[in-house]
């Protein structure tokens, strides 16, 4: 029988907290999605940013768990590849990253309502707070 990480509560609100710490402290209005391996969304929070950004920061956050890397990365690979678009599964926009645990994915935070770089800011700050 095969054994595998997973985010408990703690981890969760750990890596919100730290989300949400970051947009506040720099005034952002963005939403946090945090999802596990399989896409599944475990937290989300909006704080103050557009209707529109929810289903963006979900995506972001699914994207990165479902590639295992950064949105960003994704959003390369469909640049320069257009056929990439095609999976609807998937965000090619910037701001999602993997949680990683002892070299295993196990989740995705993903943050929208800034710039992508700052959105990704705000989710790398998450992402810090998992040591393994």
């Amino acid at each position: 029988m095969l054994q595998k990480w997973v985010l408990a509560p703690d981890d969760i609100q750990r890596i919100a907290g730290a989300c949400r710490a970051h947009a506040l402290r720099e005034g952002w209005a963005v939403s946090i999605a945090i999802v596990d391996d399989a896409g599944g969304l475990l937290h989300f929070e909006r704080l103050g940013a557009r209707v529109s950004t929810v289903a963006v920061a979900t995506g972001k956050a699914r994207t990165a768990a479902f590639t295992r890397a950064p949105s960003a990365a994704f959003a390369q690979r469909a640049k320069d590849n257009t056929n990439f678009l095609a999976l609807d599964e998937y965000l090619p926009l910037q701001g999602g990253l993997p949680l990683m645990y002892k070299g295993e994915c196990i989740g995705g935070v993903g943050v929208s309502g800034v710039l992508s770089e700052q959105d990704e800011q705000v989710a790398r700050s998450g992402c810090d707070t998992l040591v393994g």
